[in-house]
């Protein structure tokens, strides 16, 4: 999307997979390998997970072209896991962990937003973007955001306690 300076701090809004930053979307397009199956984005999983229970509707997910698609398919409530509210957010950092350190140059890009603040900019969702707001807290939670800035802050942490035999791909 775009950048945005504060007198406090840089802020760095992001939204369509095709726009710069695009990359932090859960659309872009870039495969992950987490229990042990390919994963076309972070949101092919993440929405596949809301249904434990239901192997054959995951896969179905799984294998969707179409991240919109799969974004609608994990609207449906038949399967769905009791404790999601609980579990949401660690999924989501699990995979957005899987996608930054399988791929070094998503990886490279992540940290190269230095310490900006990320905000998922969106007036379509509150709890995961920041509804529109501009990052200012004032009506969405930019939950995505944050937990980019989570996973950015332990990737850092990571390589600087790498040493030669070890890499921040194992960073779990």
């Amino acid at each position: 999307m775009e950048e945005t300076k504060s007198p406090q701090q840089k802020k760095i809004l992001f939204y369509k997979e095709k726009d710069p930053y695009g990359f932090m979307s859960n659309f872009y397009k870039r495969p992950i390998e987490l229990n042990d199956q390919i994963w076309p984005t972070t949101e092919h999983y993440f929405q596949a997970m809301k249904y434990p229970s239901l192997p054959e509707y995951r896969e179905k997910i799984r294998v969707q072209k179409s991240c919109m698609i799969i974004k609608r398919m994990g609207q449906k409530r038949e399967g769905f896991r009791a404790d999601w509210e609980k579990v949401k957010e660690q999924i989501m950092k699990d995979c957005l962990i899987a996608k930054f350190t399988q791929n070094k140059d998503l990886q490279n890009e992540l940290l190269n937003t230095g310490d900006a603040i990320l905000v998922e900019h969106t007036k379509n969702d509150k709890y995961w973007g920041d509804g529109g707001d501009g990052g200012n807290g004032t009506i969405g939670k930019n939950a995505l955001g944050k937990i980019l800035q989570q996973v950015r802050s332990e990737l850092r942490q990571a390589l600087k306690e790498e040493t030669p035999k070890q890499g921040a791909a194992e960073l779990k």
